[in-house]
């Protein structure tokens, strides 16, 4: 059995690179698989979707996080879940760190 696991500090998990987006797992079993992400102002991924539920939460900067045909404004204190199969982009207004958790069980 597992003692559990523990991120001191999400925000210097990932450094934000010049003029890119930087991704590094931070932890991943059966069950979930978290990603944290460095965003520079303006870097973005594309529209696409996952083959499982994923939540997002931004732990530094400020993110447009559209989901389906609505944008939303995403910043430290907001979390998003996205279902399976919805369609969604991510871009960083300002240089950003967010972690994305895959539900792998769901």
């Amino acid at each position: 059995m597992s003692d559990g696991t523990v991120l001191s500090d999400l925000t210097d998990a990932v450094a934000i690179p010049d003029n890119g987006t930087l991704s590094r797992v931070l932890y991943a079993d059966e069950h979930i698989r978290l990603v944290v992400f460095g965003f520079d102002r303006g870097q973005e991924l594309t529209d696409h979707t996952a083959g499982v539920p994923v939540t997002i939460h931004v732990v530094r900067g400020l993110i447009e996080l559209t989901m389906g045909d609505q944008t939303h404004e995403v910043g430290p204190t907001s979390w998003a879940q996205i279902p399976a199969g919805l369609a969604h982009a991510v871009k960083a207004v300002e240089p950003s760190v967010m972690v994305l958790t895959l539900l792998r069980s769901a």
